[in-house]
């Protein structure tokens, strides 16, 4: 996948979100929407897209959420691609993105993620 995306998934071993717990389901949706303000506000996409893949060699593997940026550069290096259609060529091309380039995005991305969950935390307060 493209530089700025991003993985969620359970600490526990799950392979569909309708395994999740009550308490799993209940973050879920809010830490999906922090992840996907982090990955907007560094990367600046068109578009977002948020996907659930757990497909292993012959069966359901992992639960894993991919928060992906999308911008006409990353489209346009894919003739147009969109959708399914982009994820599946990206990842049969086995483009990957410079190690340098991917630590300072991790970088940049906990220390967002530090800022809005500080923020979060003060406001509840």
């Amino acid at each position: 996948m493209n530089l700025g995306t991003l993985i969620v998934g359970p600490r526990e071993h799950v392979v569909a979100v309708a395994e999740l717990d009550d308490t799993a389901a209940a973050e879920l949706g809010p830490l999906l929407r922090v992840t996907a303000r982090v990955v907007e506000t560094l990367c600046r996409p068109e578009q977002t897209y948020v996907c659930m893949w757990s497909h292993g060699r012959d069966a359901r593997k992992h639960l894993h959420i991919a928060v992906q940026p999308v911008t006409a550069e990353v489209r346009a290096r894919y003739g147009g691609l969109r959708s399914e259609q982009l994820q599946a060529r990206m990842l049969a091309d086995g483009d990957e993105p410079d190690i340098a380039d991917v630590e300072q995005f991790c970088a940049q991305a906990r220390e967002l993620f530090r800022e809005i969950t500080d923020s979060s935390l003060e406001d509840r307060s």
